[in-house]
């Protein structure tokens, strides 16, 4: 793409360490992954569907999806596992314009960071 970086971004260990997360959301992620990998080993014949927006840049609207998406998941639990693919970091061009929520969380501002900048 053509990208030019303003700032650099860190990397998924750096993350982590800033926001760890607690053992009970540690031990749901584990149980998720493992029932995702019991679908696709097919030790469990439920339906997996991975269900996007494939590029979001609202905060509030994503929350609002993955609630109401809850919803529909504990109405269909017994027969489909739905997994949420919400990509917060996708530009919607090639490389012009908006950058996605990761880069550009305002996208009517332009993308202005720096390393002490960031959450």
């Amino acid at each position: 793409m053509n990208m030019n970086f303003k700032c650099k971004l860190p990397i998924p260990a750096e993350v982590k360490e800033q926001y760890p997360v607690s053992e009970e959301t540690q031990k749901i992620i584990t149980e998720r992954n493992a029932e995702i990998a019991d679908i696709i080993r097919g030790k469990n014949d439920r339906l997996m569907l991975i269900i996007g927006p494939c590029s979001a840049d609202n905060e509030d609207s994503v929350l609002d999806y993955i609630f109401r998406l809850r919803g529909v998941q504990e109405k269909v639990s017994d027969k489909i596992l739905i997994v949420p693919r919400i990509y917060t970091n996708k530009p919607r061009t090639t490389g012009k314009g908006y950058k996605g929520m990761l880069h550009q969380p305002d996208p009517s501002k332009s993308l202005i960071c720096t390393r002490a900048s960031l959450p």
